[in-house]
């Protein structure tokens, strides 16, 4: 996954990262969430989920120590990181400061 990872976050749309574990409630509860800001901004972010418990050297890398954990990448580089759930609207609104 490290390699298709460094490439989805250096293409030229942002990169919505939803870091989670399928046994975390808070996850289950931002998943259609996430869903519905996908649909809202229709391609202009991508999102994309990363198991930490599959991929924990990634989540290792971006010091994930909480899940939820959501970051925004533009140009490959962090501009914006959350833990917790955020809702629609709020979420919205973080990535629409980045588009």
């Amino acid at each position: 996954m490290k390699g298709n990872f460094n490439s989805i976050i250096n293409s030229g749309t942002p990169v919505l990262v939803d870091f989670f574990a399928e046994w975390c409630g808070p996850c289950k509860t931002q998943s259609p969430i996430l869903v519905d800001v996908s649909r809202e901004l229709n391609g202009r972010v991508k999102v994309i989920k990363i198991d930490v418990d599959k991929n924990q050297e990634l989540a290792a890398r971006y010091q994930v120590r909480g899940v939820p954990t959501l970051t925004l990448f533009k140009n490959g580089q962090s501009v914006w990181r959350q833990s917790g759930v955020v809702d629609k609207n709020s979420l919205i609104s973080f990535i629409n400061k980045y588009l």
